[in-house]
């Protein structure tokens, strides 16, 4: 294939998917900094199951609840699904309002996973992404000159295994690619509530270091922190039984080591923004040129002819 060709495919890729690749890349670069942002929220005094039972029952005595959230740091707990407000863990009060940070990561994470409340847009601009990469990778080994498009060619080269890692990782997680080293527990013990959930998770780990306890694909499932990785548990009758980590989430997510995987996110999505970005002003100063040519100027070829 031709590199003018490539050229043409790489451009025009860009340009149809621009706007849900902007929304993916910047909801994405705010989700990099969660892993720091729940790491520090699990160093708080202790979390006392009965506390959380008892307040559990006084907000949700009709036991909607599919599932509960704590913030060691500030003593909150939230009830999910059940309609009620944050609870301080030491007051019993409804807590204050939320952060403006919480909510922003909720919003971020709701638009990242499903644009526009479409998932398949998502998961086509994962694919697209990951097809302009290839494109540039077989348009060759850039000029790095001080220019638009030598900026460009080379953030892209300087970090393609990080920009190429991140959406690889995402459609693994939308098609359902686990790669786990493990076969997942057998199911044999028994479903059990809520609430039981919590004082068994409870006997056997620190609720400080607890991001989530609820229903999740059928079964309830448990999100702990332990040496600075997000681990996932089953939790039935059987006991608190730790998952296979699946590789794809973790690496995408940030959570295999949150001191070192969320700033490699962050260099990650920064590069994604600046290739897009750098990109359409290539593609714009492009279209310029060509309304407007200054017969006494000659562009500069690294420039023009770049996608």
């Amino acid at each position: 294939m031709s590199k003018p060709l490539l050229l043409t495919l790489h451009r025009w890729i860009t340009l149809v998917f621009a706007l849900p690749l902007l929304a993916i890349i910047v909801t994405g670069l705010i989700l990099s900094f969660e892993p720091l942002v729940q790491v520090s929220s699990i160093s708080g005094p202790a979390i006392d199951a009965g506390r959380v039972v008892e307040l559990a029952k006084r907000y949700d005595p009709e036991g909607k609840a599919r599932g509960v959230s704590f913030t060691a740091a500030s003593q909150r707990m939230t009830l999910q699904g059940a309609g009620t407000p944050a609870i301080d863990l030491a007051t019993g009060a409804p807590a204050a309002a939320g952060s403006s940070l919480s909510d922003l990561l909720l919003w971020a994470r709701m638009t990242h996973e499903r644009l526009l409340g479409q998932a398949w847009l998502v998961t086509s601009s994962t694919i697209a992404m990951v097809t302009l990469m290839v494109l540039g990778a077989f348009m060759g080994l850039p000029r790095l000159r001080n220019t638009l498009s030598g900026w460009h060619k080379g953030t892209a080269w300087f970090t393609l295994p990080l920009i190429l890692l991140s959406p690889l990782t995402g459609l693994c997680m939308a098609f359902g690619l686990t790669f786990q080293n493990a076969a997942a527990p057998a199911g044999g013990g028994r479903p059990i509530a809520l609430l039981e959930a919590v004082r068994m998770v409870a006997d056997q780990h620190d609720l400080t270091h607890v991001i989530s306890i609820g229903t999740r694909g059928g079964r309830v499932m448990a999100r702990i922190y332990e040496g600075g990785e997000l681990r996932a548990y089953t939790v039935n009758s059987s006991g608190v039984t730790p998952l296979p980590r699946n590789w794809p989430r973790l690496i995408h997510e940030g959570n295999w080591s949150a001191l070192i995987a969320s700033p490699l996110n962050i260099i990650t999505s920064v590069a994604l923004l600046t290739l897009l970005s750098t990109g359409l002003l290539i593609w714009a100063r492009r279209k310029l040129r060509k309304r407007h040519p200054r017969s006494n100027v000659q562009g500069d070829p690294a420039v023009v002819g770049a996608a």
